[in-house]
């Protein structure tokens, strides 16, 4: 995985945490993003850890250029501010996972691993943001989210909650392949091919 921090201090922390974890390799943490694409094709990584501000082009930019060139790198955004324009731009873009910079190395250690198996990790206060405005404004003001059954509606906000099929599973009391078959008529419905533009559509649906 890589790092983009433009504070010097926490880049290098991250870096040598990442770096000391068995199972986890940091293969290049960054200032900033004016070479991104340069960057992203030399280390190759699997997860970006991403900062939101920095000088120069920002995260948010940033995940949209990764997204549309590598698709398949998973991305998640830290910031210090719970800035609901940032965090639902982020999502839109494609970040997979969105963290506080005070959250814990334990969580955010956590949060990595999760993501390059599937979840997509939100701070607490963040995911409830986001779980506020799916709920307060009805997804009836999209055609394709009311195609949804009600189970599938069910299993598209334990998505923008953020958790992974193993936690859906278990949340609705099903198996790990029934969370798979309806999130692949999801998929359908919605016409899109991954979880983040599920989120992604599910946000823009109900504004």
């Amino acid at each position: 995985m890589v790092v983009f921090e433009d504070n010097t201090l926490l880049r290098e922390s991250l870096f040598q945490l990442i770096s000391g974890t068995p199972g986890l390799t940091c293969a290049g943490a960054f200032p900033n993003c004016n070479d991104l694409l340069f960057n992203i094709k030399k280390t190759a990584p699997k997860v970006v850890l991403m900062d939101i501000q920095m000088p120069g082009m920002n995260g948010i930019d940033a995940v949209k250029i990764i997204k549309a060139n590598f698709p398949e790198i998973k991305i998640i955004m830290q910031t210090v501010v719970e800035d609901d324009d940032k965090i639902f731009a982020s999502i839109c873009n494609g970040a997979s996972g969105y963290l506080l910079k005070n959250t814990t190395p334990v969580r955010l250690l956590q949060a990595i691993v999760e993501v390059y198996e599937g979840g997509a990790p939100i701070t607490p206060a963040i995911a409830q943001k986001v779980l506020d405005k799916f709920r307060r404004q009805s997804p009836v003001s999209s055609k394709e989210l009311n195609t949804l059954s009600v189970r599938e509606k069910e299993i598209l906000e334990c998505l923008v909650e953020g958790m992974s099929y193993k936690m859906i599973a278990a949340s609705c009391k099903i198996s790990i392949d029934t969370v798979r078959f309806h999130i692949r008529h999801i998929y359908e419905k919605l016409h899109v091919g991954s979880k983040s533009e599920a989120v992604s559509k599910a946000i823009r649906g109900s504004s």
